[in-house]
């Protein structure tokens, strides 16, 4: 892989990672702007990594599977139980998200990249409201 290809396939990542994290960031999640970015690059740094690597022979699928087995365990430490209500598991959720999107960036597969970015923030910003709607259907209005 060349030098610009290597630099094309990483500003993809970090261009889809900043869109999801601006959205976090925006309604004041935990993980942000920062973490989105930083994990959709670091996640691309391993694909170009692996794609680099096993050129003369190898299996790519190897780190990338290494990379949803760390981005699992940083998304447990993100996750917080307090009683009966869990909170952080879309955080966690989004954090994989941006994993994978990063990978597909690195892979060169940028159509997809864009697609799979905008349903994540999509389904971030749209299914929200309505989350909100059925989690409090069934509450006594406040007099």
């Amino acid at each position: 892989m060349d030098n610009l290809s290597f630099i094309e396939r990483l500003m993809v990542a970090l261009a889809a990672g900043f869109l999801i994290g601006f959205e976090r960031q925006w309604h004041h999640k935990s993980a942000g702007l920062r973490t989105n970015t930083l994990v959709s690059v670091g996640s691309a740094l391993f694909v170009l990594l692996s794609i680099e690597i096993t050129q003369s022979g190898g299996d790519v699928t190897r780190i990338i599977g290494q990379v949803v087995t760390g981005i699992g365990f940083l998304g447990a430490g993100i996750i917080f139980k307090e009683g009966f209500s869990i909170h952080g598991l879309t955080t966690a959720v989004t954090v994989w998200c941006s994993s994978a999107i990063g990978c597909l960036a690195a892979a060169g597969f940028f159509v997809e990249t864009l697609i799979a970015t905008l349903l994540v923030v999509g389904v971030n910003l749209a299914l929200k409201p309505i989350d909100r709607w059925l989690t409090n259907r069934g509450e006594p209005k406040k007099e």
